[in-house]
């Protein structure tokens, strides 16, 4: 059991990071031929750069939108953020002082990441627009994470999984030195969640993690007097046509 799930782990790293990387290459060369800011738009690059971190941070536009949406959504990936952050200790033989702080106020993150995922679960089932849009698979994530949320908690605070063998059997993962797994059901369910979740997450609508980074309607700057827009792809089409020209 233990070398089955070094393999699923490992095959699951393989096709996140491949599968994320093809898609932001493939967002990078999608070309934007308008230029279509949402506005008000900032007017400067630093002004695009914080507007993109007060949206991945703070969910600007939907903190406008909906303040109970922005609050269940907010609440669930600050959450995640955090959980996901703490757990790179188990892969690392000495753990920074911060991460350390970071594990002492994030195991309660498992807390709050549930209630926002209820609360997200509870909009898609009790609001008839939302509902008549959502697809099976919208609610199969939540469930998805739900499980990884419960069985997380479940590990901590009620099985009180063995961490000292977990943690050397994460770090055998870096090096392909597979050691020895414990065989606590909740462990294994939390395991087994977490790897079809990376597995299938580059081939997902969960790809709005990236894609939030090129969606031209917030990384454009909002200068169509003073600048002409012109894509990449258009550039270098000029280019090869003054080349092919005697």
């Amino acid at each position: 059991m233990s070398e089955l799930y070094a393999i699923l782990f490992t095959v699951a790293f393989i096709v996140l990071i491949a599968g994320l990387g093809r898609k932001i290459v493939q967002y990078h060369k999608i070309p934007a031929p308008l230029k279509i800011p949402v506005t008000p738009a900032p007017i400067t690059k630093s002004g695009v750069y914080f507007r993109l971190a007060k949206e991945v941070i703070l969910f600007s536009s939907l903190f406008r939108s909906n303040k109970w949406t922005w609050l269940f959504g907010w609440m669930f990936h600050m959450s995640l953020f955090i959980i996901i952050v703490y757990h790179l200790r188990y892969f690392m033989s000495e753990v920074p002082a911060w991460i350390v702080w970071l594990q002492s106020v994030g195991k309660y993150a498992a807390f709050t990441m549930l209630i926002g995922l209820a609360g997200l679960m509870v909009r898609r089932i009790a609001v008839p627009r939302i509902r008549h849009i959502s697809a099976p698979s919208d609610y199969l994530w939540l469930v998805l994470l739900f499980i990884i949320g419960l069985s997380g908690v479940m590990m901590r605070f009620v099985t009180h999984t063995d961490i000292v063998q977990l943690k050397a059997w994460a770090m055998g993962l870096t090096v392909f030195d597979w050691q020895p797994l414990p065989m606590d059901g909740p462990l294994l369910i939390h395991l087994a969640s977490v790897a079809i979740l990376m597995i299938l997450l580059p081939f997902s609508k969960l790809l709005h993690i990236p894609g939030v980074f090129f969606a031209p309607t917030r990384n454009q700057v909002d200068n169509p007097r003073e600048a002409r827009h012109v894509s990449a792809w258009a550039l270098e089409l000029d280019a090869e046509k003054n080349k092919a020209q005697p």
